[in-house]
């Protein structure tokens, strides 16, 4: 086994001492889950599933309704944040970029509203499209695909959970894409 003396003259291991690593050259490193927020939609504290089988993230949301505004497509949808223990649910409405299918791991087709909002993780902040849907049955009611993270220069340890800090960002009852 690989050790180093600590100052208090302490063995430590150095796999310990790997596992703290949060950056690796120019790219963020994640664990399997972490926790993000959507700023642009008000939500703070939701605990991602970190996805490098999924191209496309998602978003777990019901009530989905699309709308106009100002002649812009647009859709209001209930964004569930919460774990099955703890439900916390958000009414948001976002620009829709577009409609797109999407087929899951089992080989079901399912055509999904596609919206784009920041996300921040750790200390990065950047877009991300998500497609909505209901995740209703999945423990986590986010998750980031590959598209994400290569977006948000982030390489992932498989080895390691909730590597980054949480986000902290000022919350408002209301934003641009979120309501009250």
């Amino acid at each position: 086994m690989n050790t180093a003396i600590t100052a208090a003259g302490q063995p430590e291991r150095l796999s310990h001492r790997l596992s703290i690593l949060k950056t690796f050259d120019h790219l963020t490193v994640v664990g399997l889950r972490e926790w993000v927020a959507l700023p642009d939609l008000g939500v703070a504290g939701l605990r991602a599933k970190i996805d490098t089988g999924a191209s496309t993230s998602s978003l777990h949301a019901t009530e989905i309704e699309p709308f106009e505004r100002d002649g812009e497509k647009w859709v209001r949808f209930t964004a569930h944040l919460g774990s099955v223990v703890q439900l916390r649910h958000r009414r948001c409405e976002a620009p829709l970029l577009t409609m797109k299918t999407i087929k899951s791991s089992n080989g079901h087709a399912q055509v999904r509203y596609v919206i784009a909002t920041t996300l921040a993780l750790g200390d990065r902040v950047w877009q991300v499209q998500f497609t909505l849907a209901c995740r209703k049955a999945m423990r986590y009611r986010l998750l980031l695909g590959s598209k994400a993270l290569i977006d948000g220069h982030l390489v992932v340890n498989p080895g390691h959970k909730y590597v980054q800090d949480k986000p902290v960002f000022p919350v408002t009852t209301t934003s641009a894409t979120g309501v009250a």
